[in-house]
């Protein structure tokens, strides 16, 4: 590892945050968003991280790169500042950007050897089942999906080679809640890893590292990121060796997130904190609208009163944030609302500024199959809605008049 990937290791939000009380920056979240890793360029003072577009640097002298940088595949300055400010976030030690949230998850499973079991989240986000099954399996990775919200099932799934437990909290889409600690203290009983995908609620809501998840992934496309302009991944860790085998997997593989990827984000969290204020406001407002709609079966949303893992949603997060996923009853009514919505944008993804909205079945869990969808509850009349923060009397207005036609 090069001098200044190892100084990226050292340098975790423990010292930071000692460095921000010293200067009477205080150590809030907000202040680390816009702070850590975004402080002034020290040439010019130039407030925003300046984007390093290059591929290569110039050496002083033979083996004397200047500050550790010698291969942007290696090391780029404006990736260094986004992995420091991500760690920070997230209260681990160090931080890896990859090209997407599945690099980051490729990435994870090159860490492993063939003859390594992983426990994963059964509902979980569908490209990570067909990352699976259809590729890493064939690499002699093995893999064995449960309903991770029940801590017995995960406990009897552990066997003597697995190497990670992946839980996705909130699931999607159906919105389903794994109590974290209590999977940690499980696994690690059993010398496991646990990892926690945590794109849903960002770390804004929830802090999976303090509840005692090994490593954080992030899918940055989202509301890291924030305005659904860029494409990208992370993966938090909590110790030096996790780092430092992911700067090696980035060094070799190359799977990189781009230095100008790397400034979307960058500026995409400083807004991080407010933003999912917004978001939070908005999605209980239009839960709340959607769980009294007749129009409505049933309305998949942490923050109702009425959901079964309420209480853990309050213990666990700090927010129920604006992820939604509701029942239509069937095809033909799933088609006709979103054929109708125009405030709201029928496209893959989420958590952008714009609310988006989307069909599981037939977009993010295609892959699946009927089949697989079934065994796990997908049916053909959900719908998912990031909700963004638009004035919610139009997102729901929209709703509304979109859910007149059914």
């Amino acid at each position: 590892m090069c001098e200044a990937a190892e100084t990226a290791v050292q340098s975790g939000p423990p010292a930071y945050l000692e460095g921000l009380m010293a200067n009477g920056k205080g150590a809030g979240f907000s202040t680390r968003a816009i702070h850590d890793g975004q402080e002034p360029e020290a040439l010019t003072g130039s407030v925003g991280v300046p984007i390093y577009a290059t591929s290569t640097y110039a050496q002083d002298e033979l083996g004397k790169p200047r500050l550790g940088y010698e291969y942007a595949r290696v090391t780029n300055p404006t990736r260094d500042r986004l992995e420091k400010n991500l760690a920070s976030l997230e209260g681990g030690l160090a931080s890896r950007v990859f090209a997407s949230g599945m690099a980051a998850v490729t990435a994870l499973c090159t860490m492993m050897k063939s003859g390594d079991h992983v426990v994963c989240t059964s509902n979980v986000y569908g490209g990570v089942p067909r990352l699976f099954n259809q590729v890493m399996v064939n690499y002699g990775l093995q893999f064995t999906y449960v309903d991770t919200s029940d801590v017995r099932a995960v406990e009897r799934a552990l066997r003597k080679n697995t190497r990670y437990v992946y839980v996705e909290t909130p699931t999607n889409p159906l919105m389903t809640l794994s109590d974290i600690e209590a999977i940690a203290k499980v696994a690690h009983k059993r010398g496991i890893e646990l990892v926690v995908d945590n794109t849903f609620m960002s770390p804004y809501f929830q802090n999976p590292i303090a509840l005692g998840a090994d490593m954080v992934l992030h899918s940055t496309t989202k509301f890291l990121n924030g305005h659904s302009d860029g494409l990208g991944g992370v993966l938090v860790c909590t110790k030096k060796e996790q780092a430092e085998r992911l700067a090696f997997i980035q060094k070799s593989a190359g799977g990189i997130m781009s230095p100008f990827e790397c400034w979307l984000v960058l500026r995409g969290v400083k807004t991080l904190a407010i933003r999912m204020k917004q978001h939070d406001e908005s999605g209980r407002i239009v839960a709340a609208f959607l769980d009294g709609s007749k129009k409505v079966k049933k309305v998949f949303y942490p923050g109702l009163a009425s959901n079964p893992q309420y209480e853990l949603a309050e213990r666990q997060m700090r927010g129920f944030g604006s992820m939604i996923t509701f029942e239509t009853g069937s095809l033909s009514n799933a088609k006709k609302l979103l054929k109708r919505v125009k405030v709201c944008t029928l496209g893959e993804s989420l958590g952008g500024v714009e609310t988006l909205i989307s069909h599981p079945a037939s977009m993010t869990h295609a892959a699946l199959g009927a089949e697989g969808r079934k065994k796990i509850g997908i049916t053909d009349g959900l719908v998912r809605i990031s909700v963004g923060i638009e004035d919610v009397d139009d997102i729901i207005a929209d709703l509304e008049q979109a859910l007149a036609a059914l």
